[in-house]
């Protein structure tokens, strides 16, 4: 199964949906995940994870990593 992997301003995160609840993952250089440490609300659609996961860490855009985008 295909899981959407996001560019959030310069990191990478997989998103997968667990039963009613969704995970999100940190993806290293090598490709191995681990548990982000953020909470994606259950009632977020994927069609809005974008926009959710840029509200979460606007802090973190700077002018090289200044937005979030879906890259898988």
């Amino acid at each position: 199964m295909n899981h959407p992997r996001f560019n959030v301003f310069g990191r990478i995160v997989e998103v997968r949906r667990e039963g009613a609840l969704w995970q999100a993952y940190r993806v290293g250089g090598d490709g191995k995940r681990t548990p982000s440490g953020f909470v994606i609300p259950d009632f977020v659609q994927e069609h809005e994870l974008v926009q959710f996961l840029e509200d979460l860490f606007h802090e973190s855009a700077s002018p090289h990593n200044g937005d979030v985008h879906r890259i898988d």
